[in-house]
């Protein structure tokens, strides 16, 4: 007969299994798609001409994919690189530098690739808390397959910040306080959101206490509250190195007019985006772009309402609190006010649980999911291989 810690055995590693199974199976898709798109879509009509490799590759080289490649090359080069946050380049750097020029995009893709395995075995052990197995599998398909999960398979650094976002929570859980604390420095050098962990990292500190009135507790919650400094501690050194470079601490802000953002109420970016789907021609490539951007952002306030039903308040505060951060910077000036909104959704970890508890209560969602998700993240998957408006 089977003891408990058998079982948990067992069952961890049907999960790691079915982990690493998801993850193959969406990356030779990607490589599908790559192969079958890009050629199809760039090789003369009626071609027997060979593909070039090299070109197969970068085909996944665009928008803030090209970015990070050329500042893990080259550097800083100017103060609007530094809106790009420094930990990502400088992983790809630090991989690629052995292999030269040539190993650069390749090795963002391969850090992207692999933080997405550890993201998914982390996430796949917060999920499980909230509603067990099928709720945890869900969790992972419905992020993988999600229409913008993409840009884990691309050098982008959402994979990398969501390893870190998550795995500070999960160390929250296990009230590991310096392990989170270090993991949120780590997520703010690689983007400034990171910051909001700080947040979160509060609460669990403030629910794990009994009460404030000896001096033994005032002496442990003060060990415990001591490692959150870490995390504007990251904010801080990249400033101190924007200083350095640029002679303003805060260039990394201060350059985000240069890429189209501009401060701004939190409901403009969402007026602008619905004025200008009926104002663009009927079918333009804009009014499409913006009515996707649209629907992800209703989606992520919608689904935002009901993580605080169904989860911890400390992954609401998160959620909240990060979907506020992107809606205060909307591309307020362009054509496509929301622009990323549709890629800032993988970052919120909470909403892809709360989804799939939604989908497991209600199973003709769970079946529209699947068929609508795996459908629109080959579409864009192929707008982005083809250096289409997808960032």
């Amino acid at each position: 007969m089977l003891t408990q810690e058998s079982h948990q055995h067992i069952m961890k590693r049907l999960a790691v299994r079915d982990i690493l199974w998801l993850f193959l199976v969406t990356r030779v898709i990607f490589l599908i798609i790559t192969y079958i798109a890009y050629i199809l879509l760039t090789a003369p009509k009626y071609s027997t001409t060979g593909v070039n490799l090299h070109a197969l590759l970068t085909s996944w080289n665009h928008w803030d994919a090209s970015n990070y490649i050329r500042i893990a090359q080259f550097g800083y080069q100017s103060i609007y690189d530094t809106a790009f946050f420094p930990l990502f380049p400088l992983l790809i750097h630090a991989l690629a530098f052995p292999f030269h020029s040539g190993g650069y995009l390749l090795a963002g893709m391969l850090i992207s690739n692999l933080a997405l395995i550890g993201t998914l075995y982390i996430f796949y052990q917060i999920a499980l808390d909230f509603g067990g197995e099928q709720i945890a599998r869900r969790s992972l398909l419905y992020l993988c397959i999600f229409p913008t999960a993409f840009f884990f398979f691309t050098a982008y650094n959402e994979s990398l910040f969501l390893l870190l976002t998550s795995g500070a929570f999960l160390a929250l859980r296990r009230q590991r306080w310096w392990l989170a604390g270090i993991l949120g420095l780590l997520a703010t050098l690689t983007r400034s959101a990171g910051i909001i962990l700080f947040v979160p990292y509060c609460y669990e500190v403030w629910l794990s206490l009994d009460s404030l009135h000896t001096l033994k507790d005032i002496t442990l919650a003060i060990r415990r509250i001591l490692p959150s400094v870490c995390i504007p501690l990251g904010l801080l050194l990249y400033s101190l190195y924007c200083w350095h470079i640029t002679g303003y601490p805060l260039a990394f802000a201060s350059v985000q007019s240069h890429w189209g953002r501009a401060l701004a109420w939190p409901w403009e970016g969402t007026i602008k985006t619905i004025g200008e789907i009926f104002w663009l021609p009927f079918g333009s490539f804009y009014q499409v772009h913006d009515l996707i951007d649209l629907s992800a952002t209703i989606g992520f306030l919608v689904l935002t309402v009901f993580v605080w039903r169904k989860m911890r308040i400390s992954y609401a505060l998160w959620t909240t609190l990060l979907v506020l951060y992107v809606l205060l910077s909307p591309g307020i000036n362009t054509i496509d006010p929301l622009v990323s909104n549709q890629r800032f959704i993988l970052e919120m970890f909470p909403l892809f649980i709360t989804l799939a508890i939604l989908g497991n209560e209600h199973p003709r969602l769970h079946q529209s999911i699947t068929l609508l998700f795996p459908a629109l993240l080959a579409t864009l998957s192929i707008l982005f291989l083809m250096g289409k408006w997808m960032v």
